[in-house]
């Protein structure tokens, strides 16, 4: 009789210990199907055309990525001529102790330049690519930068701390996000209210700008999707060569003037 109590007891406790395991695994699992739901809604497939993954968002092919074997030509000696790079970093206005986000860094082109502005800040270089942030933590040691800080996204997550972040770069990659979406709201959720993104892409509208088609994005087309991620449009700044600068504000509560 004590035996088969005991033994009851013991499986109480059992069951009882589980519980919260259980929650969190119906909750992931829960979570996961809502996922793969919007996911479904947003995105749809069709057969690829050249140089795209033949996945659909806002009516807009998303392209295929570049690797770490084009690190490259991120780095080439006539970038700053051909784009004007030195504009680009100039026009982001940062402070010195602001704490500012390259998406998509790839070699760390931008990533050291904005950490050179923030010497009282920090800079993030985050990517999807490993290999890419070696050579991120490669050039740290070199360069002796202390402020560069390399993350590790995911594609669908930069990693960021929430309303952590003053300003966010993302130059000629946010046409390859594999779950532009997903991403945005990521973005948003880490810039801090009235928190900046500056989105640069090559300008589809212009034909003479020599990259292919869906590496080129339109103004309409940017604005359009981060609308539907709840950003502001600031304004579109036209000094450089053969990208948009376009600029979007996180919302603030409590600032007046809010751009719509």
């Amino acid at each position: 009789m004590i035996n088969s109590v005991i033994t009851k007891m013991s499986k109480t406790l059992v069951i009882l210990a589980l519980l919260p395991f259980a929650g969190t695994a119906y909750a992931e699992t829960k979570a996961s199907k809502e996922t793969i739901r919007v996911s479904k809604a947003t995105y749809t497939q069709k057969a690829p055309t050249r140089g795209g993954t033949g996945k659909i968002y806002m009516d807009r092919e998303i392209s295929q990525v570049m690797g770490h074997l084009g690190a490259g030509w991120l780095e080439r000696s006539e970038r700053e001529r051909e784009e004007r790079t030195d504009l680009l970093v100039k026009n982001l206005e940062l402070k010195p102790n602001e704490i500012v986000a390259d998406i998509g860094a790839g070699s760390g082109y931008f990533t050291f330049r904005m950490a050179k502005l923030v010497p009282e800040g920090k800079a993030y270089a985050v990517d999807i690519s490993k290999e890419m942030l070696a050579i991120v933590k490669g050039r740290i040691g070199k360069f002796k930068t202390d402020n560069v800080i390399p993350v590790h996204g995911t594609i669908t997550d930069v990693k960021l701390p929430e309303n952590s972040v003053d300003c966010v770069l993302i130059v000629d990659a946010y046409h390859e996000f594999s779950h532009p979406r997903e991403m945005a709201l990521s973005i948003l959720k880490a810039l801090k209210p009235g928190g900046r993104l500056v989105l640069i892409e090559y300008r589809l509208e212009d034909p003479k700008v020599p990259i292919k088609r869906l590496h080129k994005m339109t103004q309409v087309q940017s604005k359009k999707e981060m609308k539907a991620i709840g950003f502001d449009w600031k304004e579109t700044r036209h000094m450089l060569p053969q990208q948009h600068f376009m600029v979007y504000l996180k919302p603030d509560p409590k600032a007046k003037n809010t751009p719509k």
